[in-house]
Parts: structure tokens; sequence; C-alpha cells
């Protein structure tokens, strides 16, 4: 089942992801530019906010912006009504299909949401015109570790215990090179792969909750009732300031550069 978002509320908070998708985009056009007409996708779009980057650079080009969920889609279709250059649409990435392959696939902070890495290496090769690339980072091995910890100790709370029994982690932090075979087997060459540490510093112990509610505690939050929500949200930014504060999220990404083999 699709995770819904607070599309507003993440256009609020999402900064560090759009800095994220900033300079992996930079480092990979340094290495290789742009001519700048163009087809690309932004795998996970969110409400467009990376989407508005990459467009700069493509002036004569076209974006297919996609993300699984509906509230972003119609966020992202707001920004860019009127803009004849973006299409967006909804689809979850693993049944992703296109009309015509793009030149560029570049996501930001999306595929460690999907646990099936081998499938969705194959379907965005697919999507990528021979010699196409793919720009991505996502969270990778140790992402977010110390949180992760703080999130399962308040989880087996009393007072919350019983809504999560059977609870499963829906996320994958792959590592370098696993991904690099996955994206091998999956038909792609000139394969780069590496991991960076991103720690992500808030204000207070407040603006951490917010950040958490909106971006990191989707899924838990929907086990609980809505009365819950805000002391879930509230104990878990609390554990994590305990350790430093101002609070840090202990951010691992995990960025990708590879280029769909080329037809011989």
């Amino acid at each position: 089942m699709t995770l819904e978002w607070d599309a507003a509320e993440y256009e609020v908070v999402a900064n560090p992801h759009v800095g994220w998708g900033t300079g992996l985009l930079e480092v990979a056009l340094e290495r290789r530019p742009l001519v700048g007409d163009e087809a690309a996708m932004d795998a996970g779009c969110g409400t467009g906010r990376v989407t508005e980057l990459l467009l700069e650079r493509l002036p004569g080009g076209t974006v297919l912006a996609v993300d699984a969920s509906g509230a972003m889609v119609e966020a992202a279709r707001r920004r860019f009504a009127g803009d004849e250059r973006v299409r967006v649409e909804r689809w979850d990435l693993l049944k992703l299909e296109v009309e015509e392959p793009v030149d560029l696939i570049l996501s930001t902070a999306t595929f460690h949401w999907i646990k099936n890495h081998e499938k969705l290496f194959n379907v965005l090769a697919s999507a990528l015109k021979p010699g196409g690339r793919l720009v991505a980072q996502c969270g990778g091995q140790g992402n977010i570790a110390q949180v992760t910890r703080a999130i399962e100790e308040v989880m087996g709370e009393e007072r919350f215990r019983e809504h999560f029994a059977g609870w499963r982690d829906n996320k994958e932090y792959a590592d370098p090179a696993t991904t690099k075979a996955r994206l091998e087997a999956a038909g792609f060459e000139e394969i780069e792969t590496w991991l960076h540490e991103e720690p992500t510093e808030f204000g207070s112990t407040e603006e951490l909750t917010r950040y958490l509610k909106a971006v990191v505690l989707g899924r838990h939050l929907e086990r609980l009732p809505e009365v819950d929500h805000q002391s879930f949200a509230d104990a878990v930014a609390t554990r994590v300031a305990a350790v430093q504060d101002p609070p840090v999220m202990d951010y691992v990404r995990l960025n990708i550069l590879a280029t769909r083999r080329r037809e011989s």
C-alpha cells in the first residue's frame, strides 16, 4: 500500500532533500554536461522542488515528473500548471511504463522506500535510452541509525507497543557494492556508487518533531490513533535530542551514477 504524504507540510520542511538532489546533479553534470534539450524524468518528484532545478538545466528539454503519492502529484501539477515542458503522472516506480524512453533519470530520497531494488533498476533501465543516465541519491547503509534506535525504543513503550505488533520496516538502506551489482545485472555500465554522511542539524526539538512527522514517521503514524501522533513524534524527537542538542538526523546517503548499457 502506497504511503500518502502531507504534501503542504513536506514542501515546507524538505530543504535537506533539495540540497541533496542539487548537489548530486551538479556532480553528474560536471562530468558529463547536458546539451539542454534532453528528455528527463524525476523519479519520486514529491512537490516538484528538485524538478524545478532540473528544468533550469533543460531550457529546450522536457521532464516527466512521477510520484506514487496522489497528494504529491497534485502539488507538483499545481506547481507546473501551464508549463508545457513538464508532465506530472502518478506511478508506482515498480510498475512504471513510459511511452518514450528518456535521456536522464534523476531521483532524490526515493529508492530506499522501495524494497525490490533488483526490479526497480530493471524498470528504470527500460525507461532509459541506450546511453541514458541514472543520477540518484537515497538513504544508504547506516542511514539514520541513531534516529531508528530512538523510534524503536518509543515503539516499545507500553503506551504504543500494541499498535506495532508484527511491525516490519519497509525501507531498504543498501550498500554501494550490492547496488553496483544490481545495476550491472539490470543492464547499466559506467557505474559509480558511494556513501557519504550528511548529518542534518535542527534548531530545536520542536523543529525536529515537525520534520519527523512529515518525512520519517508516516508508516508509524498510520498505525496509531490520530490523538497519539503528536505524542509519538515528540517522544522520538526528545530521545534524539537527548543524544545531541541541538538534535541531529544522522543521514547517510547512497549516491548512484550509471549509464544504461549502449547497444553493440
